[in-house]
C-alpha cells in the first residue's frame, strides 16, 4: 500500500479521489501558486481541476530567499511558512519519516500538526481561497473523501538534494554569519552594560565630590566673611606695593594712594582697651610707613616736574594745570597730610613760578598793546576852547599832527560795552593793528586778559590746594602771584589817563571796570576786588579833574565876553541867533555822559560834575545873549535855540540822570519860548 503512495501514479490517484464541486482541492494546507520539487508529498492534478496544487516544500524555489526570516518570527509562522527544514542527519530516519502513515502517527505528530496549523500570521489573512461557490457551513458539512490521506507523494531524490546543495550551504553560511553578528552584538551590549555601570559609579562619585566641594566652598565663604575684614586690615597685597613703588602715576595710582592713606589712618588709631597687639599688626606698621615715604618721594618728583614744565617757553599754563595738576589734586592733599613742610616748599615753588609766568607774559602783552595808535586829547579839546573855524591857523601850528577825532561825540565808542565778544586781542593782532583808537581800547584788552587769567588761576588754586589750605591762605597765595601783574595793570591805567583830557574815554574805562567787577562777582572770584577798587581810585579822580578843566574853560570863555554890548544897533541886528559852538559841544558831551550813565546810581560824582558844567554853560549863554544889545526878542530867540539844540541832542537818552537833564532843559526852553 505504501508502494502505491510512493509511486503516486495518476491512475491510482484518479481512482481513489472524487472531484469536489468547483474543482476544489481538499488539501488541508494552504495552496501555493507554484509546486516545489523538494516536497515529500506531491499531489497530482486531477482532471477538470485547476492547475493549482499545495505542497509542503522544505525550501522555496527562489535561491535568493533565506530561512533566517522564518526563524525570527516570535509568534509562529503562517500556514505557508510553518514547515521547518527536516533534520536529515540519518537517511534511514528520513525515509522512515517519509513512509510513515499519517493516520498511524503518534501524539507527537498530532501536536506538530497543531503547531503547523495554529499559527496564523498577517499574510495568511490576505490569501484568496476558492471554496467552489460553497459557503463556510456547506463546506463544513460536506464530507471529505476518505482517501485524502492516501494521496501519493514522491520522495526527493539524492540528485534533487545535490542540486540544492549550494542553497543549503549558502543558508548555513548565512546562519553562521548571523550567529557571529549576534555574538558581537551580545558582546557589545555586555560591554555597554559594564561601561554604563562604570559611568553610573563615576556620576555618583562626582556627585559626592561636588557636594563635598560645595560644603568646603560654603565653609570657606563663611570663614572669609568672618576673617576677611581683619585680614584686609592686617595685610598689604604685593600689587599695591609694586604699584606705589614703580607704577605709573595715573588715576589707578591715585586710588591706591587713597587706600594707603585710609589704611595708615586706621592703623594709627589707638587700639581698644583690653585688646592685645598681634604679630601681623606689628609687621604692618613699618610696611605702611615705608610705602608712605615712597609715595611722598614720588609725589614730590611728579609735582616738581610739572612746575618745571611751567617755565618752558611758549607753554600754556592752563593746559598743564588742567591735565597734570587738577587731574591729580589728591596728591598734594596726601603730601600736605603726611609731610607738611615739603608741601609748603612745593607750594612756594609753584607761587614763584606762576608769579614769573604772569609777569613775563603780561609784560610782553603790554608792550604789544603800547604799539596801538591812540588819539591824544589835550587842552585844545576843552569845551570852552576857541572855535576851531576861527582859530584854524593857530591850531594847526600848535597842535601835534594826528588823525582827526571828535573829543565830544561818543559815537560808536560805546560798542565796547555792548559787544558780545569777551576775548581780548592777541599780541600778534595788536602789533599789526594800524588803526588809531581811543584810550579805552588798550584799557579793555589788558584788563580783560587779566580778568580771564585771574579767574582761571583762582579757580585752580581753590580746587588744587583745598582742603589742605584755607581760603584765606589761598587768597594770600593768589595775591602773591598777581601782585606784580596788578601793579603793571594799574601803571598802564595811570599812564593812559594821567595826561589825557578825554572825559568820555575815562568814563568808558570806569564803566568797563565796573563790568569787570560784575563779571568777577558772577564767577565768584573775590580776590581781584582790590585791583578793581584800586583802578577805580585812579579813574574817578582823573575824571573829576577833566570835568573841572571843562568848567574852567567855559568860565574863562565867559570871562572874556564883554559885560555890555559894544556893537552898534546895526551890527547887533546883523548878528545871527543860531546856537553857539559851545552849545553844540556841550550837547554832545552831555549826551555821551548820559548814554554811559543810563544804569548809574545816585551816589556817583558824574551827576554833580554835569550840574557844575551845565551851570557854567548857562552863564555863558546868558552873557552871550547880551551881545544883541537892546533886541531882547532876538536875545531870547538865541537862548531858545541853544536850549532847544541841547534838548534835541539828549532827547534819545534814557536813565534817571537823563530824565533829570531833559526836564531841566525843557523848562529853560519853555521859559524862553514865550518871548522868542
Amino acid at each position: 500500500m505504501w508502494l502505491d503512495r510512493l509511486a503516486g501514479g495518476p491512475s491510482s490517484a484518479s481512482g481513489q479521489s472524487t472531484p469536489q464541486p468547483g474543482s476544489r482541492s481538499f488539501s488541508p494546507l494552504p495552496r501555493r501558486t507554484t509546486s516545489s520539487t523538494l516536497s515529500p508529498y506531491v499531489t497530482s492534478q486531477r482532471a477538470g481541476h485547476s492547475p493549482r496544487s499545495s505542497s509542503l516544500s522544505l525550501v522555496p524555489n527562489d535561491s535568493s530567499s533565506s530561512l533566517l526570516s522564518h526563524s525570527r518570527r516570535t509568534n509562529g509562522s503562517s500556514l505557508r511558512q510553518s514547515v521547518t527544514i527536516p533534520n536529515i542527519n540519518d537517511p534511514l530516519e528520513t525515509l522512515e519519516g517519509i513512509l510513515r502513515d499519517p493516520r498511524e502517527a503518534d501524539d507527537g505528530f498530532e501536536e506538530s500538526q497543531k503547531a503547523r496549523t495554529s499559527s496564523i500570521v498577517e499574510t495568511d489573512l490576505e490569501l484568496e481561497v476558492d471554496f467552489g461557490g460553497l459557503s463556510l457551513k456547506e463546506l463544513a458539512s460536506s464530507q471529505a473523501p476518505d482517501d485524502i490521506a492516501s494521496v501519493p507523494r514522491r520522495a526527493q531524490s539524492v540528485e534533487d538534494y545535490q542540486k540544492e546543495r549550494t542553497t543549503f550551504e549558502s543558508l548555513r553560511r548565512s546562519i553562521a554569519a548571523c550567529d557571529d553578528v549576534l555574538n558581537s552584538v551580545e558582546t557589545n551590549l555586555a560591554s555597554f552594560r559594564n561601561d554604563l555601570a562604570a559611568v553610573s559609579a563615576d556620576i555618583e562619585s562626582l556627585q559626592e565630590r561636588s557636594s563635598a566641594l560645595n560644603r568646603r566652598l560654603q565653609n570657606r565663604k563663611d570663614v572669609e566673611k568672618a576673617l576677611g575684614p581683619l585680614v584686609e586690615e592686617l595685610s598689604v597685597s604685593p600689587e599695591v606695593v609694586t604699584k606705589i613703588s614703580t607704577g605709573r602715576i595715573d588715576e589707578s595710582w591715585t586710588k591706591i594712594l587713597s587706600e594707603l592713606d585710609r589704611r595708615t589712618a586706621a592703623y594709627k588709631k589707638k587700639p581698644s582697651p583690653g585688646s592685645q597687639p598681634n604679630k601681623a599688626s606689628a609687621e604692618l606698621g613699618p610696611l605702611l610707613e615705608k610705602l608712605t615715604l615712597k609715595a611722598i618721594e614720588r609725589i614730590r618728583d611728579f609735582l616738581v616736574a610739572q612746575i618745571k614744565a611751567l617755565r618752558s617757553p611758549h607753554i600754556n599754563a592752563q593746559i598743564i594745570q588742567q591735565q597734570n595738576f587738577l587731574r591729580f589734586k589728591d596728591l598734594y592733599n596726601f603730601l600736605h597730610k603726611h609731610h607738611a613742610t615739603l608741601a609748603d616748599e612745593i607750594s612756594r615753588a609753584y607761587m614763584n613760578t606762576m608769579r614769573w609766568y604772569y609777569q613775563t607774559h603780561f609784560s610782553t602783552y603790554q608792550q604789544a598793546l603800547a604799539k596801538i595808535k591812540t588819539h591824544i586829547l589835550d587842552k585844545s579839546d576843552m569845551l570852552g576852547h576857541e572855535d576851531t573855524t576861527r582859530m584854524a591857523t593857530v591850531l594847526s601850528s600848535t597842535r601835534a599832527a594826528g588823525p582827526p577825532h571828535d573829543a565830544f561825540n561818543l559815537g560808536r565808542r560805546i560798542d565796547l560795552l555792548k559787544t558780545s565778544n569777551q576775548a581780548a586781542s592777541s599780541s600778534h593782532l595788536a602789533e599789526e593793528d594800524q588803526t588809531t583808537h581811543y584810550l579805552e581800547v588798550q584799557f579793555r584788552n589788558f584788563n580783560l586778559a587779566l580778568i580771564d587769567n585771574t579767574t582761571a588761576e583762582y579757580t585752580f588754586l581753590a580746587t588744587f590746594f583745598s582742603p589742605a589750605l584755607s581760603y584765606s591762605q589761598i587768597s594770600k597765595t593768589f595775591n602773591y602771584i598777581f601782585e606784580s601783574t596788578f601793579e603793571m595793570g594799574q601803571a598802564l591805567s595811570k599812564n593812559l589817563v594821567s595826561n589825557t583830557y578825554d572825559a568820555l574815554g575815562i568814563l568808558l574805562c570806569i564803566r568797563l571796570n565796573q563790568n569787570f567787577a560784575f563779571e568777577l562777582q558772577r564767577r565768584k572770584v573775590p580776590a581781584v576786588d582790590s585791583y578793581i577798587n584800586g583802578t577805580n581810585m585812579l579813574l574817578w579822580p582823573r575824571l573829576q579833574v577833566v570835568m573841572d578843566r571843562h568848567c574852567e574853560s567855559v568860565r574863562q570863555l565867559t570871562t572874556n565876553l564883554p559885560s555890555k554890548s559894544s556893537r552898534s544897533t546895526g551890527d547887533a541886528a546883523k548878528m545871527t541867533a543860531a546856537p553857539h559852538v559851545v552849545t553844540q559841544r556841550f550837547g554832545q558831551l552831555l549826551h555821551g555822559f548820559l548814554a554811559l550813565s543810563a544804569e548809574a546810581g545816585d551816589d556817583e560824582p558824574v551827576a554833580a560834575s554835569l550840574r557844575r558844567l551845565r551851570s557854567e554853560v548857562e552863564v555863558f549863554l546868558n552873557k552871550q545873549s547880551l551881545s544883541y544889545g537892546g533886541d531882547k526878542r532876538k536875545s531870547e530867540r538865541f537862548l531858545y535855540n541853544n536850549y532847544s539844540l541841547i534838548l534835541t541832542i539828549i532827547g534819545a537818552t534814557t536813565g534817571k540822570l537823563a530824565v533829570e537833564q531833559q526836564g531841566h532843559f525843557e523848562r529853560l526852553k519853555a521859559a524862553h519860548q514865550e518871548d522868542a
